[in-house]
């Protein structure tokens, strides 16, 4: 089995999902810190100008977003089954749900001023700017607007009571008695807020929900070992990417293996990363790219959540 190697930072939410898919399997892993900010100069060597967290790296085969790691780690591991036999779909749409509903209230509840101030306590000022300037920057394309706060704080009772009720009638997990990538994917946005002292009341009335969030932190995130970013790059740049369907490809705009493609995010962190296309199935997008630092790699994309232009294309759109 292939060395995995998680660039991520303690913090992130997204990140804590992964770390958790990996706890949940009982995998062995690498794992690599990144800035929560830009620029990001040894990822965008493995990722080509994808921003977002985390990144999971197999050899020189690198895998955007934590739905496309979910599906790569399933093929990993098989068992427990993040996407369980005969409820594939409602697992997916669960986990969907979470990723951007909740995690969207989280994210405005979180970035009330009196929530930053407990988040960032002690921190200098300029670190918070850079902070906020950076998630702004993130927001600026693509297609996910800001939630608003009083719209969030409205509707978090009513998410929060949604989940109470369903957790004392339907077992331990989302879907019955074992845990799944819903789970997980709902378990990040309110892990979020937990962490914050001034907002994690919020999670108080619910005991049917914090008893769910202790199981799952129960899982863990495996067993890790740091790894050096220049170390992770150097695997990438002595490997070889692995072997590509040489049947399956299904492209949904019409588009011929070889070309020259932008790959993007359609709601944020939008920033396109540039490379040949290689392979589309149903699920994945596939580019190989050149660094001078990294070498030949494939960057993989989940096909729900990202567009695939010719280059130049997107601009005229």
């Amino acid at each position: 089995m292939n060395q995995l190697i998680l660039h991520h930072y303690p913090q992130s939410p997204f990140a804590e999902k992964a770390r958790l898919m990996l706890g949940l399997k009982g995998l062995s892993w690498h794992s690599v810190m990144i800035p929560p900010v830009m620029p990001k100069p040894d990822l965008t060597a493995l990722t080509g100008g994808y921003r977002r967290t985390p990144v999971l790296q197999i050899g020189a085969d690198i895998y955007c977003d934590t739905a496309l790691i979910a599906q790569r780690l399933e093929r990993e591991k098989a068992i427990p089954a993040l996407f369980p036999e005969g409820q594939e779909a409602v697992a997916a749409a669960l986990a969907q749900f979470g990723d951007q509903t909740l995690f969207q209230h989280s994210i405005a509840i979180n970035f009330q001023p009196h929530a930053l101030e407990a988040r960032f306590a002690g921190m200098p000022p300029e670190v918070i700017k850079g902070f906020l300037k950076d998630r702004q920057a993130m927001f600026s394309s693509g297609t996910a607007s800001r939630l608003e706060t009083d719209v969030a704080l409205a509707q978090w009772p009513v998410l929060m009571s949604r989940l109470e009720t369903q957790l004392e009638r339907n077992g331990e997990y989302l879907l019955g008695e074992e845990p799944s990538i819903a789970d997980l994917a709902w378990y990040h946005p309110l892990w979020f807020m937990a962490a914050n002292s001034a907002v994690s009341v919020m999670l108080e009335d619910y005991p049917a929900v914090r008893a769910w969030m202790a199981r799952i932190h129960d899982f863990g995130s495996g067993a890790s070992v740091r790894m050096e970013a220049e170390e992770a790059i150097r695997i990438a740049r002595d490997s070889e990417p692995e072997p590509l369907p040489e049947d399956g490809f299904v492209s949904t705009r019409g588009l011929n293996l070889g070309q020259e493609v932008t790959v993007r995010a359609v709601d944020y962190g939008s920033d396109p990363v540039a490379g040949r296309l290689v392979h589309e199935e149903l699920d994945e997008i596939v580019i190989a790219r050149e660094d001078e630092r990294a070498g030949l790699v494939h960057v993989h994309f989940p096909r729900v959540g990202y567009r695939v232009d010719v280059v130049g294309a997107a601009e005229k759109d």
